[in-house]
């Protein structure tokens, strides 16, 4: 099962390293992590997607937890949560048709050009991960140049907040 876990943690070096390094130790997969200062500069928010079991999701919340950096940890998959990747990628567009089939697409999307060249498209898009996969998905292979994506950030709904 796909968990997003959200930490706060003090903004120091290597702390960043002492989590990733707890996944690789105990050969679990990060598949995506998101990290950057909270309001208060000496605290990072770090959000970062996993699989694996509840049991297993659950241990690497404890050991998280025993890190000395980690001020605080949460399986946002137990609160309803609203999660955004950001997208961008740059399209060839050679051909009359390639602009046309890329506008749409885009429009589809509810993405955003944000450059243009004679033959590129730089496009924007920002939603879950479901629907910038299907983008990459329906776009043609031989469309595509470059493609960068930011990763999962996510946060709880409601009054439940991630706070030291």
């Amino acid at each position: 099962m796909r968990h997003i876990i959200s930490l706060l943690l003090e903004n120091e070096a290597g702390a960043l390293s002492r989590v990733s390094g707890l996944f690789s130790a105990r050969a679990f997969n990060i598949e995506s992590l998101s990290v950057a200062p909270t309001e208060d500069p000496t605290i990072s928010r770090l959000t970062l997607v996993t699989t694996g079991s509840d049991a297993i999701v659950e241990q690497i919340t404890k050991q998280l937890n025993k890190l000395v950096d980690v001020i605080k940890v949460v399986d946002l998959n137990e609160y309803e949560h609203i999660e955004k990747e950001l997208l961008l990628t740059k399209l060839i567009a050679e051909k009359k048709e390639d602009h046309e089939t890329i506008k749409r697409v885009v429009d589809t999307f509810n993405g955003r050009i944000i450059d243009v060249t004679k033959n590129l498209y730089t496009i924007e898009i920002t939603d879950t991960c479901e629907k910038i996969d299907a983008f990459i998905t329906t776009i043609e292979d031989s469309l595509i140049l470059e493609v960068v994506r930011s990763g999962v950030s996510a946060i709880s709904l409601g009054d439940k907040a991630v706070q030291s």
